[in-house]
């Protein structure tokens, strides 16, 4: 099952898809989530979001600038203070 993924700025939302895993860079560490993950609110710092669309497939960076992910039954959103 895929993961429901949304990238979110104060601006825009930038991104909501169906994925397989995304890396968020947590202040504590990175950290992936997959469909089915355990709730979860963390701290982002800045870093990259890696983003895999298929399992095993190519992965895209998209580099993020603080801000919080939340991980809930609806899948992850990341509400960053910058991305792109």
């Amino acid at each position: 099952m895929p993961l429901h993924f949304e990238l979110v700025t104060p601006e825009k939302l930038l991104r909501s898809e169906e994925v397989h895993m995304v890396t968020v860079p947590g202040m504590e560490g990175d950290f992936g989530v997959l469909e089915g993950h355990a709730p979860l609110m963390a701290t982002i710092r800045d870093g990259a979001l890696l983003i895999q669309r298929t399992a095993g497939g190519p992965t895209e960076t998209i580099a993020v600038e603080g801000g919080f992910a939340e991980v809930n039954d609806k899948g992850l959103t990341v509400l960053a203070e910058q991305a792109g």
